[in-house]
């Protein structure tokens, strides 16, 4: 049995993967701020869901000294850790940025996704070293939504850059660790038809000058579905070569 945890699932890309994982078998647990009752009463037995601010990390910290991390990875061969939840925002250059809204984008973007891979490959191996009968090694696949963005700067979109751009890096250094059982890589999945792209063209263009490319990218149906990019991404990430490369772009998979 598979068992995932997917950030931000109560839409956009989330949501989408959520819903592939579910028709799949696996048992997801979901963290965003709100749930979705659509999944919710599709899927009873496999969904289950956490109603938590990630970018608040001392109410993340809170919850990860519980108990139900440990309790939903108990038992399971393959753990999947989808680290999907993001923000574009601020959007401008510094000086229009707010010193808030920096610390959101980067407590969601970076700081969340950071403790939840440590939190759960600590949770893995108290498990092992608990058990009372030997076990096969647990299967544990991270995955990092990045973005183009890590790799290209854009005008406005300074914090964005930088904090995909961590992730980026959080995984090349992660693989290099060599931890037994773990696979990671931060996946930029392309341009796609979510909230954050509505977000990106309501931007004034003075922050953020590249708008009518999204603009024209939208207008001319060029951006991917959510259910198409989730089904490719979850292919790639249930795939023997996951992990390989590190830091793929999922439209050259």
């Amino acid at each position: 049995m598979i068992h995932a945890i997917v950030t931000g699932h109560s839409r956009g890309l989330g949501q989408a993967l959520a819903a592939d994982l579910l028709a799949r078998g696996a048992r997801v647990l979901g963290l965003s701020r709100g749930g979705h009752a659509g999944l919710a009463a599709a899927h009873p037995d496999h969904l289950q869901q956490v109603a938590l601010d990630l970018s608040d990390t001392a109410a993340l910290s809170a919850w990860l000294g519980g108990p139900m991390l440990a309790r939903w990875v108990a038992g399971a061969r393959t753990v999947l850790l989808l680290n999907n939840a993001g923000l574009v925002s601020p959007i401008g250059p510094p000086g229009r940025q707010g010193a808030c809204a920096i610390a959101d984008a980067v407590s969601l973007n970076v700081t969340t996704p950071l403790m939840l891979t440590d939190a759960l490959v600590a949770t893995l191996a108290a498990l092992a070293a608990h058990a009372t009968h030997p076990a096969p090694a647990v299967d544990c696949r991270v995955v990092h939504l990045s973005s183009g963005a890590a790799r290209n700067a854009y005008p406005g979109w300074s914090v964005y850059c930088a904090t995909k751009a961590a992730l980026d890096m959080h995984a090349l250094a992660v693989a290099q660790d060599a931890v037994p059982g773990l696979r990671v890589a931060s996946v930029a999945p392309g341009v796609i038809d979510t909230g954050m792209q509505a977000d990106i063209r309501a931007a004034q263009e003075a922050d953020f000058p590249q708008r009518s490319r999204f603009e024209a990218l939208h207008r001319e149906g060029q951006l991917a579905e959510p259910t198409d990019v989730a089904r490719r991404l979850l292919d790639h990430l249930l795939s023997p070569a996951f992990g390989t490369p590190t830091t793929p772009d999922l439209r050259n998979l």
